[in-house]
């Protein structure tokens, strides 16, 4: 590694680097431009194909539509990369007013049909509690279906928004971030019927999954072609950013920005149970915070003690900084719970949905106990969310990643049954995962990962961490790494300490004896009595991963997380 040196005159070694450096670039955008033309000029080649095989045909199809005409063509052409080809044609087709459509206007076009479904499907919902009048699981899932659906119109409408304020190919990473969550959004309305054995909402909700998976699917394809060609995409979240902002630490660990002291003596708000502070709440200090502050961030300083509170930061809290007193000092507890009459989404001690959430030194728990089955201490809906040095205790379901980008680091995570859940896209570096006893009969599983379509972006890596006992953990409990809660679960245990607890076939099936051939489950260069793969499961989606592919889970590639996580103050480590 070159060492830093302050600013001065650049040598010539240095200057001719420098200048390779630009003609690579410009011809890396010169090629993923001429691509682009290149796809456009086979849509526009199958276009003038069909016209000349169809010239004086003017026979249309059952809804009216002539499908030789180069509009339908030309959508057709981008729906063949979706899943749900029909409703892509279908739902495009009568919205197409321009014979000169770009696979970039059809993918808008396809986020607008998407957000016109989804509005029509949340309709649904609105109806008033009295008409489920003594069902309070049906009145709460009704609830949460609001509130999954609203956040899945945002995320859509943020989308729509980002490819107004600049290219497609450059805020890439966000849309599929993004529809990824909407997609999740919606899933997870489905999910919370199906905990009550009601499978009701699961056709209203069918034409808008399809069609947000039908965007997804579309700016994914525009994201290999722009990939093919290892084009340095400038995201949304940073295209002003400058590319040697990070350059000199490149290698290594970030190095950590702010201690948890000089937060704490820049807080904006003070929260102490003991009356020092301007709130004893932390829900009363969050109602202070300014919504959708872009310019700076709100730090929270939480005192020591143990506070009683079922805690949300809303969706339109942006940029909170929450800092307490050490995990095991500023502890927020409460005991919702599944057996009691909460559907999981609802059960979170902590939940979070304003972006740009960070929180540092502080516990989150769920004291419900194993008896009360899914129980979770902390839920983060929230896009470029960090938590540092945090505890997070609780049984079963104890830490849902629901969705979006998320790092956790140097933090202690206890649970039971797929204490680690969720379709977030999530990094845990340098922490310690910490299974401890069950109910009679049961058996650990760290991880559930919830992707259910092979074009979200979404997968739990979990790198460079500490797998062991916690407290009175008996050796006769088997405990696996995970298990898959969709068709296409992601996870992977890289360059962690596994200990004697693991068990060695490693990963348990959801159901039946197997497990789908779509999931991605893998282990890369772990250590530990518990790393041993030789006698681990034989399914087809366990998969030996190269150096290049599990490259591909760190923070840089897998979140995209070098600037907001190094804006956040945490250290952390870039790649492998």
């Amino acid at each position: 590694m070159s060492t830093f040196r302050p600013y001065g005159k650049v040598n010539e070694f240095d200057q001719a680097m420098l200048q390779a450096d630009r003609k690579r670039t410009r011809r890396r955008i010169a090629i993923i431009c001429f691509s682009f033309i290149v796809l456009v000029t086979v849509i526009v080649g199958a276009v003038l194909e069909t016209t000349r095989n169809s010239k004086g045909d003017s026979a249309t199809d059952n809804d009216g539509n002539n499908p030789s005409s180069p509009v339908s063509t030309s959508i057709k052409a981008v729906c063949d990369v979706t899943l749900y080809k029909d409703s892509c044609y279908n739902s495009l087709s009568p919205m197409a007013n321009s014979t000169e459509l770009k696979p970039q206007d059809i993918f808008r076009l396809s986020m607008e049909v998407a957000v016109s479904e989804i509005s029509k499907a949340s309709r649904y919902f609105s109806v008033d509690k009295g008409a489920f009048k003594g069902d309070n699981m049906t009145v709460s899932a009704m609830e949460n279906c609001r509130e999954l659906l609203s956040l899945a119109v945002d995320h859509l409408n943020d989308s729509l928004s980002s490819t107004a304020a600049t290219s497609i190919e450059a805020a890439v990473d966000d849309l599929r971030t993004w529809l990824s969550s909407a997609q999740t959004y919606q899933q997870t309305c489905i999910d919370g019927f199906r905990e009550i054995d009601n499978d009701s909402v699961d056709n209203r909700l069918k034409p808008s999954l399809e069609l947000t998976s039908n965007s997804l699917a579309i700016i994914t394809w525009i994201s290999k072609v722009t990939s093919a060609f290892n084009l340095n995409r400038r995201r949304l979240m940073n295209f002003d950013a400058p590319r040697q902002d990070h350059q000199w630490r490149l290698h290594g660990e970030r190095v950590l920005a702010e201690s948890s002291d000089k937060l704490k003596k820049k807080a904006d708000i003070i929260v102490a149970k003991d009356g020092s502070g301007k709130y004893k709440t932390i829900t009363e200090a969050m109602k202070a915070v300014a919504e959708k502050n872009k310019k700076q961030r709100t730090i929270i300083y939480v005192k020591k003690g143990v506070y009683k509170e079922n805690v949300r930061v809303e969706k339109n809290k942006w940029n909170v900084t929450m800092v307490g007193d050490g995990m095991n000092s500023t502890i927020i507890t409460w005991n919702l719970n599944f057996v009691d009459g909460t559907p999981t989404y609802s059960t979170a001690t902590f939940a979070v949905f304003g972006k740009g959430f960070v929180a540092r030194d502080m516990a989150f728990v769920n004291t419900a106990g194993p008896q009360k089955h899914q129980a979770v201490a902390l839920l983060s809906a929230a896009d470029q969310s960090v938590f540092y040095r945090c505890r997070f205790d609780g049984f079963q379901d104890t830490l849902y990643a629901h969705s979006n980008r998320q790092f956790y680091r140097e933090c202690d995570i206890t649970g039971t049954i797929d204490f680690i859940f969720g379709n977030s896209a999530v990094v845990f570096q340098n922490c310690n995962i910490l299974p401890r006893q069950p109910m009679a009969n049961q058996q650990n599983t760290i991880t559930a990962q919830g992707k259910d379509d092979p074009n979200q972006n979404t997968g739990i890596s979990i790198q460079n961490c500490t797998v062991s006992p916690y407290g009175n953990l008996s050796s006769s409990v088997k405990t696996y790494l995970g298990r898959p809660w969709k068709d296409y679960s992601t996870t992977l245990f890289m360059h962690s300490n596994l200990g004697s607890l693991v068990h060695p076939a490693g990963w348990l099936p959801w159901t039946g004896n197997s497990a789908p051939a779509t999931i991605f489950y893998s282990e890369y260069k772990n250590v530990g009595p518990g790393s041993s793969t030789e006698n681990r499961v034989k399914w087809k989606g366990l998969r030996n991963v190269s150096d290049k592919e599990a490259k591909k889970f760190s923070v840089k590639e897998f979140i995209n997380g070098d600037k907001w996580i190094s804006d956040a103050g945490v250290a952390y480590k870039s790649s492998l």
